[in-house]
């Protein structure tokens, strides 16, 4: 298991400890570190000193940060890397079912439980997504909505969510790592949508349940550092993905749908992050790319 961290406080401490549950041995689950400044890696040195951790000099984002843990443990040999988000908590069981269902059909290449809101876990926060070159790209299945059966089924999907994924070794080999360059959102998308691409199945194994408090390192909703990033990469997906009928889509979808969303924005408090929105599809548009020192700019906003 790869856990990947930036300032997530005690967050870090349930993860660790939900993994460890799963019976995964100390020096199977390797902890990485993004160059935090809040004492959350001592704090977890202190309470684990059994784990595999592995220290960044800096905010290397996701993709750049998550990638070091996967070369390490496809060096130690692994079969299958078990991507977990710092502030996601998997109940008991939820590891194995995952690796049932992974080895259960050698077409698949990449599983993931349905994700549950940690702090209503009668609420789904996502159960897999789907790419609709619409709005910000993609939609996270369930989202929001109340957990029941037809979220607790095992199906086909565009793409899983990175805080909680299990992927075949294969899958690295074939298609490479995850793209460091979105440093945060839709790099699980892009990996996903390029497994699909290199003929690997992608399953939402929704009988396995993980309990995820979102957006806490990005400012979460509205806010001018996660639109921004959105933004900036949903340009870049495209360029990698793309067609004219999928550009088309996202120019009247995305882009001419922020003129009314200004207007709106200006009475519901939602301008910073509308700004930003716009401000990330012209920087993707002209070729720039996230940075930790533009992200801690406009976390600065939120």
């Amino acid at each position: 298991a790869v856990v990947l961290n930036w300032n997530g406080g005690e967050l870090n401490l349930d993860c660790v400890a939900s993994l460890l549950e799963q019976g995964l041995a100390p020096a199977d689950v390797i902890f990485v570190d993004n160059a935090s400044s809040d004492g959350s890696l001592e704090l977890v040195r202190e309470r684990h000193p059994d784990l595999v951790v592995l220290v960044n000099e800096a905010n290397l984002g996701f993709g750049h940060g998550v990638n070091r843990g996967i070369e390490h443990a496809l060096a130690a040999g692994a079969d299958a890397v078990l991507l977990v988000n710092n502030d996601v908590v998997l109940p008991a069981g939820c590891a194995d079912t995952l690796l049932e269902a992974l080895s259960a059909d050698d077409s698949l290449g990449l599983v993931g439980p349905r994700v549950l809101d940690r702090s209503d876990p009668s609420r789904v926060w996502c159960a897999g997504g789907t790419v609709t070159y619409r709005q910000n790209l993609s939609v996270l299945l369930g989202h929001g909505e109340a957990d029941g059966p037809r979220f607790q089924e095992r199906r086909a999907v565009d793409y899983l969510a990175g805080c909680a994924m299990l992927v075949r070794r294969e899958v690295f080999e074939r298609i490479g790592l995850f793209d460091g360059a979105y440093f945060a959102y839709h790099e699980d998308v892009d990996f996903c949508m390029s497994a699909r691409e290199a003929g690997f199945g992608v399953q939402l194994v929704g009988d396995a349940s993980a309990l995820h408090a979102p957006h806490h390192s990005t400012g979460g909703g509205y806010s001018p550092g996660r639109k921004y990033m959105m933004g900036v990469n949903t340009v870049w997906f495209l360029r990698r993905h793309g067609s004219p009928a999928r550009w088309l889509s996202f120019l009247l979808f995305d882009v001419l749908t922020l003129v009314p969303l200004f207007a709106l924005a200006i009475f519901d408090g939602r301008l910073p992050g509308v700004k930003a929105k716009a401000r990330g599809t012209w920087d993707g548009l002209r070729g720039k790319r996230v940075t930790a020192e533009r992200l801690m700019e406009l976390l600065s906003q939120t």
